[in-house]
């Protein structure tokens, strides 16, 4: 789902390096200015999210960290920061 969101944006932009040192998803800067998140996947059963959240920030750099939670059998689920969640919604009303 993730990586269908990011290609639409122009095929060929986005490298995804989920394994190594740094962000899982790496964006050319057309993907970036679209989505300027920076993405930290979990595919785990058990995860702490405050470890992951912080593996997130350290990597994120000026853009907003969001890490994206997904187990066997559930949906994915996205974390952010609260306060970056209120935002969002004020900026939409």
């Amino acid at each position: 789902m993730l990586k269908q969101k990011v290609a639409d944006f122009n095929s060929g932009c986005v490298i995804y390096c989920m394994g190594a040192g740094g962000e899982d998803l790496i964006m050319a800067r057309a993907a970036r200015e679209k989505f300027p998140y920076s993405i930290e996947c979990k595919n785990q059963e058990s995860i702490n999210i405050w470890k992951s959240y912080e593996q997130a920030k350290e990597n994120a750099g000026e853009y907003e960290p969001i890490v994206v939670l997904k187990r066997n059998n559930t949906k994915p689920l996205v974390l952010v920061d609260a306060d970056y969640f209120v935002k969002l919604h004020k900026n939409g009303e």
